[in-house]
């Protein structure tokens, strides 16, 4: 999982004591607000793949706080606090591109093919 989102309108004041006082310290998770909708947590993978959605509408600040932790979310001290490296890619437990190889140069091809004097036509191959 890499991120979430809270989606929905906070109906309780729980909620809303957590929307307004606790998500800004939150690392990777994000208040999208959907006029109508229930409040829940939208679990994301790093591809911004719904991985699952959990309900909030009957839970405490304390519980939705006790479920973040529990899922690996980063909680800072304050709003402005920097993220350590090492929870930069939370809740995902490492970076999911750290093994990924850079890009590397096409091989040259072999031998170069004919060129083509000025004002003749390159047959296509896929005429």
């Amino acid at each position: 999982m890499a991120s979430g989102w809270l989606t929905g309108l906070p109906g309780s004041p729980e909620v809303k004591a957590f929307v307004t006082q606790d998500i800004p310290l939150y690392h990777n998770l994000v208040m999208k607000h959907i006029p109508g909708a229930d409040p829940e947590l939208v679990l994301l993978n790093h591809y911004y793949e719904e991985l699952d959605r959990i309900p909030l509408s009957d839970m405490t600040r304390s519980e939705i706080n006790q479920l973040l932790g529990s899922l690996g979310f980063y909680k800072k001290a304050q709003a402005e606090d920097e993220v350590p490296e090492e929870f930069r890619f939370s809740p995902a437990k490492e970076n999911p591109w750290k093994d990924t190889p850079e890009a590397s140069p096409s091989p040259a091809p072999e031998t170069a093919p004919p060129s083509q004097e000025e004002g003749q036509e390159t047959p296509h191959s896929d005429l």
